[in-house]
């Protein structure tokens, strides 16, 4: 008899994996976590010759159900919608911990936003976790064929926008993210512009909570430096560095509450991306 406790224990990480990867939502992630864990128990008896493949369809196909209950939402939301990020520091219990690669980091989830529930969920689910194209066409309820053909139109778009932005070392990326804290920190705006590509672009998700805050991209070091400033600094906020996605990012912080994520890309020695995350329903996990 298949001892459902000890496996949910083993494979918990990897739902909650597939899951945010799918949603691009820590919060919804866990929900389906649960509700796997339900389907799991539900078994009784019967036994499980694949536990990994048949939690991945199942945590799956849950995802990618609420991922299309979401288009609309989506579509009516007050400026960019960007995926809820993951912030990791020595505090962050390892069992509370997504598995961060390649496939977590924001630029890649952004352009995934970007595809059909379809392509997103058959990209992710062979080309990052390793399924089947039998096994994904189950969860998207179509031919393996056109699974294949799902995941291959994804690969094409996600090269078409070249998210392999991340080219600098991870200690210049750290020295760069420092250096923005620093800057932020004090509303020191030539400091801002020294650590920004002249053709930086930056974009700032609040849901609609901050006035300031600009509903598409900024473009170039002087505007994304004066209008970071006009939208988040002067708030009381303290930055510091953080890793956000598995990349050297910055928080803020008000009273202990974190209160703003930046995401950053980067890019011969200067950061070319910032990503804003302050709407406090996205930030919910962290506090």
């Amino acid at each position: 008899m298949t001892d459902f406790g000890q496996l949910w224990m083993a494979y918990r990480p990897l739902v909650r994996d597939v899951a945010y990867r799918v949603l691009g939502s820590v919060a919804e992630a866990e929900d389906v976590a649960q509700e796997t864990y339900l389907r799991l128990l539900a078994r009784g008896d019967e036994p499980l010759d694949e536990p990994r493949a048949w939690l991945v369809t199942v945590s799956s196909r849950l995802a990618i159900d609420r991922l299309r209950a979401h288009e609309h939402s989506r579509r009516a939301y007050v400026g960019p919608w960007l995926p809820e990020p993951i912030v990791t520091d020595e505090r962050t219990l390892p069992e509370d911990r997504v598995t961060l690669d390649d496939s977590v980091r924001m630029a890649l989830l952004i352009v995934l936003e970007q595809l059909t529930p379809a392509e997103r969920t058959a990209f992710l689910l062979h080309d990052v976790f390793d399924l089947e194209f039998d096994r994904i066409a189950d969860v998207l309820g179509v031919s393996p064929a056109a699974a294949r053909q799902s995941a291959s139109r994804a690969r094409r778009r996600i090269a078409d926008q070249g998210t392999a932005r991340f080219t600098v070392d991870p200690a210049t990326a750290r020295r760069l993210s420092e250096r923005f804290a620093a800057a932020a920190s004090d509303g020191d705006l030539d400091g801002l512009m020294t650590v920004l590509a002249s053709d930086v672009r930056g974009h700032f998700d609040s849901g609609g909570t901050i006035p300031e805050a600009p509903r598409g991209v900024t473009v170039g070091a002087s505007a994304v430096a004066r209008q970071f400033l006009a939208s988040v600094g002067g708030r009381g906020l303290a930055f510091t560095p953080a890793e956000v996605n598995g990349s050297p990012g910055v928080i803020a912080r008000r009273r202990g509450r974190i209160i703003t994520v930046l995401a950053l890309e980067y890019a011969d020695d200067r950061i070319t991306f910032i990503h804003g995350i302050g709407n406090p329903q996205k930030l919910a996990h962290l506090n």
